[in-house]
């Protein structure tokens, strides 16, 4: 089986510097994606003020906020659609989102918050495909790389206790790991591996001058995500997809103008093959 993915963090809906509504062009881009299971984050359930400046009864075509959630409103008639609700406040909440495809069978969401000032979770969901069940993960991790040691311990829990050895596995989301320093931990005790740890890709010429190093020296060649953040000009390597159970057929990292306008991330797409 076959199945095409794709993990974008939408900046809940408005554009990065004027905070203005890109709900209707995010839903043309998630089609776009022609992926079978979306990953989200901060995805809007509720703002009241947005709707109230922006909704139905202002008629405001090209900033649109919908009487829907996103995640409703993204999934349309076609798609199912799973929602974690992570960060309440008065005037609304967000957290992460799933769409897929395929039916979803279960879904649990999981409070991963470190400390007051940031509600983080993890969206687990249980998918019925025509060759079995597909366990998914949407995460956020947080902004602090202590907080992100212990959410991803926790992380690490929740698979453990809630797929079997043998199923397959999907993790994505963004994990703001900028430094790349939990990637190891993940495929040391989940057996997964990044989207981007099997492909080639064009390297920089010091990344090749590093890998010349660590071959002469004996070291296996330093396995790195993709570079996501900012999306006008990615440099920081915040978003991954990981994967058990499937074979990466393809990956690539959607930039560029278009997508500047809509995110301050670059989303992740890649094709998977079930192993």
């Amino acid at each position: 089986m076959k199945i095409r993915v794709a993990t974008y963090n939408i900046h809940k809906g408005v554009s990065s510097f004027r905070s203005t509504p890109r709900v209707l062009a995010l839903k043309k881009a998630i089609g776009a994606f022609d992926a079978d299971v979306v990953f989200l984050q901060e995805v809007q359930g509720r703002h009241d003020r947005y709707q109230a400046r922006y909704g139905e009864k202002v008629r405001t075509p090209h900033h649109h906020w919908p009487e829907k959630a996103q995640h409703e409103f993204f999934a349309g008639e076609n798609l199912h659609a799973a929602y974690g609700m992570n960060a309440v406040y008065d005037h609304g909440h967000h957290g992460n989102a799933l769409l897929s495809g395929f039916p979803i069978s279960n879904q649990n969401n999981h409070d991963v918050s470190d400390h007051a000032y940031e509600q983080r979770g993890i969206l687990h969901c249980v998918l019925e495909t025509p060759s079995g069940n597909v366990h998914c993960y949407v995460v956020h991790l947080g902004l602090f790389e202590v907080s992100r040691r212990r959410q991803t311990e926790a992380l690490v829990q929740c698979v453990q206790d809630s797929a079997r050895p043998d199923e397959p596995v999907i993790i994505a989301g963004d994990f703001n790991d900028w430094r790349n320093t939990l990637s190891d931990c993940l495929r040391l005790k989940l057996g997964v591996v990044e989207v981007f740890d099997e492909l080639e890709r064009p390297a920089r010429f010091g990344a090749r001058i590093g890998d010349m190093v660590r071959n002469a020296a004996g070291r296996e060649k330093r396995l790195v995500p993709a570079r996501t953040f900012p999306a006008a000009l990615p440099w920081f390597r915040l978003d991954r997809i990981y994967v058990r159970g499937f074979q990466v057929e393809h990956a690539e990292v959607l930039h560029g103008p278009q997508w500047a306008r809509l995110s301050d991330h670059a989303p992740i797409v890649a094709n998977l093959q079930l192993a």
